[in-house]
């Protein structure tokens, strides 16, 4: 995707389930999708902004992002992270993902 970010993405009928390899000082730009998301933290950590708020999830824990709030994330170090996304995240089907790819 670029030269920090690599993923790998399975789709199913019901959810999308992705791999993320994300190098320190990463960013994922502010964005917002219908789909609920959930993060867990495999190594490392990232700072995530969602709907104004600022929490840290570090390896072992998980977060929730509900349907629709706006988020973004940076990377604090070398991380390897694990989102399920429900329903299908439709946009990256279809290639509409530019946001990740800069």
């Amino acid at each position: 995707m670029n030269e920090l970010l690599s993923r790998q993405v399975i789709h199913t009928e019901t959810m999308t389930l992705c791999r993320l390899r994300l190098g320190k000082g990463a960013v994922v730009p502010m964005h917002q999708h219908p789909n609920e998301q959930v993060t867990t933290m495999e190594a490392g950590s990232l700072r995530f902004v969602v709907a104004g708020e600022e929490v840290i999830v570090r390896a072992g824990e998980s977060l929730r992002i509900p349907p629709n709030a706006p988020h973004m994330v940076e990377t604090l170090e070398d991380s390897v992270a694990f989102d399920l996304f429900a329903p299908p995240r439709q946009d990256w089907i279809s290639g509409d993902d530019a946001y990740l790819r800069k």
